[in-house]
């Protein structure tokens, strides 16, 4: 038998099933019209952001990194209740701006940046987070043939990495950034082109629940930011000081002290160099605002055993969780959290499997669980799915087709 993660706090039951703000998930799978689906809950993402606002300083500023989620009624909340948005494309950056999000409070990050995406970026006032001098070069020569003065930032691969996060942004050899010894030069050059430069984006890693990781990385990330300033001599006037907090997906994790970090990081501000005391920072997070506050719906379509073992199969699977199945970038498979929502409160009675309806042995969304009985017909959940889930896996794979989504 194998445990299942732990379920988030903010869901309840009616009548033993599952429900998501008093609302039964029969009666959400009728809201969104078929199984699967995904539900995502506009008080749990209000709850969010407010809890992190009052751990947090508040020369803070939250970002909101949405290629987590950017299903669009969660985007628009989002952009209601956030300082800015970070995307990843152009496609994003006509999401943002759909969703209300002022092109000013927005800032573009990632490799391979096409010269159409650079002009869509700098046409509309956008940050441009740097990746390399060469794309530092191209978004100067668009500029001047637009007639447009860039906003640009230098987005910095640090020495250092994030202890303990899921995945590693910086340190070593990366495609993100550049690295930190080039950086002065690169500010200079910046400068002396004419362009407005906005700062640095210095992230580390993501999906870090160890509080004290998180507190070294962003005291690791000021000190950075003020030598790079004091080598470029320049005043950078904004700095995103990456995310790197993760959500408890597995058995065993546990939240991020968000409080420990919030007072740390304010007592670092109290005491900041001369380079970065009229500063502007902020903190870029997708999966810790959104990830909780989804959950995944599929139903069961058969019930069956082969040899010995109790299969649970359902119309859901990898192509639209593909966090949950194990296959997006996790080594040893473990169990995201799982319950049969149909019978929410029920005591654990078997062990099963739950899978999917692909045709592979990847599709698995529970191994071994310890379940209440389930018949075909009920509902499956699978938690921690308001993050990298609908756009992050494989719709089209085999012909299924995408899962609704609601926000309620």
């Amino acid at each position: 038998m194998k445990p299942l993660g732990p379920i988030p706090p903010g869901f309840s039951s009616i009548g033993g099933e599952l429900a998501v703000q008093g609302i039964a998930a029969r009666e959400l799978v009728e809201r969104a019209g078929d199984t699967p689906c995904f539900v995502y809950s506009s008080d749990m993402l209000r709850a969010r952001v407010a809890s992190l606002r009052a751990a947090m300083p508040d020369r803070l500023a939250i970002h909101y990194a949405m290629k987590a989620n950017p299903f669009a009624p969660v985007l628009k909340l989002m952009a209601s209740l956030v300082d800015g948005i970070d995307i990843a494309s152009a496609g994003e950056l006509a999401l943002a701006q759909a969703a209300g999000m002022d092109a000013s409070k927005i800032s573009f990050a990632g490799p391979g940046k096409r010269d159409r995406d650079l002009e869509a970026a700098i046409a509309a006032g956008v940050t441009l987070n740097l990746e390399s001098e060469g794309e530092c070069e191209r978004a100067l020569a668009i500029g001047q043939r637009i007639g447009v003065q860039p906003r640009l930032a230098v987005r910095v691969n640090p020495e250092f990495d994030l202890r303990g996060s899921g995945m590693r942004m910086g340190g070593g050899a990366k495609p993100f950034g550049i690295d930190q010894a080039r950086v002065p030069a690169l500010v200079r050059h910046i400068l002396a082109e004419g362009a407005h430069w906005r700062g640095f984006h210095i992230f580390a890693g993501s999906q870090a629940l160890d509080a004290d990781a998180i507190i070294d990385t962003q005291g690791k990330t000021l000190d950075l930011a003020a030598q790079l300033a004091d080598e470029a001599g320049a005043v950078p006037e904004h700095l995103n000081l990456g995310g790197g907090m993760g959500i408890p997906y597995f058995p065993g994790d546990t939240p991020v002290d968000i409080a420990r970090v919030g007072a740390a990081l304010g007592e670092r501000f109290a005491a900041l160099p001369d380079t970065l005391r009229d500063t502007h920072f902020a903190m870029e997070l997708g999966r810790w605002l959104v990830g909780e506050a989804g959950v995944y719906l599929t139903r069961i379509v058969d019930r069956k055993t082969s040899h010995g073992e109790l299969y649970l199969v359902t119309d859901g699977g990898l192509h639209h969780q593909l966090a949950a199945s194990g296959n997006f970038g996790t080594v040893v498979r473990r169990n995201y959290p799982v319950a049969i929502a149909s019978h929410f409160d029920a005591d654990p009675s078997e062990e099963a499997n739950v899978v999917g309806c692909l045709c592979t042995p990847l599709d698995r969304l529970a191994d071994k669980a310890h379940l209440p009985e389930a018949q075909v017909g009920d509902l499956v959940a699978v938690f921690c799915a308001g993050a990298y889930g609908a756009t992050a896996s494989p719709a089209d794979f085999l012909g299924h087709g995408k899962a609704a989504e609601i926000l309620v």
